[in-house]
C-alpha cells in the first residue's frame, strides 16, 4: 500500500479535489523542505513543535495555514484559515487551470531569497555582511511574504482575503512584477549585493 492510497485504495486528495502526488519541485535545494506528503486536511495538530528542525516535515499547505494566522487577529483560527486557503486554491485553479500546489509550490521557489544580510560585530563597530540563506528559511521567508502580501492587499479594501491571497500566489509563481513577495525577495537580495 503506497502512502499516497488510502485504506480503501483510493488516492488521498487535498481537500477531496487536489492530487500531491503529481506536483514537482524544480529548485533541487528546496525539495527537502517542501513536504508534499499527502492528507486529506493539512493539520498535525503541532506534531512538528516537539524536535528542532522538525517543521520540515510538515505539509507545505499546512505552513500556509499557520502563517495566515500568525498576527494577533488571526491567532489561533486555525479552521478559518483552512477555509481561506482551500477558497483561494479553488480560485487559483479557475484562473490558471493548473493544480494549485503546484503554483503555491512555483511561488515558494520564486519568492525565496538567496542571500540576505546578517550583522557582525568587530572592534566595536557594527557591520551588515552578506551571507547565503538556509533552504529551510528560504521556505520560511517566502511563505511569510506571500501571507505578508495577501494581508496587506485585502486590509481594509473590499477584496476578500481568498482572492488577494489567490492573486499574490499566481503573480509570484509566475514571475509578475505586482507580487509584493517577489519585491521582498528583491529590496533583501538587493540590499545583500550592496554588503558583498
Amino acid at each position: 500500500m503506497s502512502e499516497l492510497t488510502a485504506l480503501d485504495g483510493k488516492r488521498i486528495l487535498l481537500f477531496g479535489k487536489w492530487d500531491l502526488g503529481e506536483v514537482k519541485v524544480r529548485d533541487r535545494s528546496l525539495e527537502p523542505y517542501v513536504c508534499l506528503k499527502p492528507a486529506l486536511v493539512p493539520h498535525t495538530e503541532g506534531r512538528h513543535a516537539k524536535a528542532r528542525f522538525l517543521k520540515a516535515k510538515v505539509p507545505i499547505v499546512e505552513r500556509l495555514v499557520n502563517q495566515l494566522m500568525r498576527p494577533g487577529r488571526n491567532a489561533g483560527k486555525k479552521f478559518l484559515a483552512t477555509n481561506i486557503v482551500k477558497r483561494a486554491f479553488e480560485i487559483i485553479e479557475l484562473r490558471t487551470g493548473q493544480n494549485p500546489i503546484q503554483v503555491l509550490v512555483w511561488a515558494i521557489e520564486n519568492a525565496s531569497p538567496r542571500e540576505e544580510v546578517t550583522r557582525v560585530i568587530y572592534g566595536g563597530i557594527l557591520y551588515y555582511v552578506s551571507v547565503d540563506v538556509s533552504p529551510q528559511r528560504r521556505v520560511d521567508l517566502a511563505l511569510r511574504f506571500i501571507c505578508e502580501g495577501a494581508r496587506l492587499a485585502a486590509f481594509n479594501k473590499p477584496k476578500p482575503i481568498e482572492e488577494c491571497l489567490a492573486d499574490e500566489i499566481i503573480a509570484a509563481a509566475y514571475g509578475d512584477s505586482s507580487s509584493y513577495a517577489l519585491r521582498r525577495k528583491e529590496e533583501i537580495e538587493r540590499i545583500a549585493l550592496s554588503a558583498r
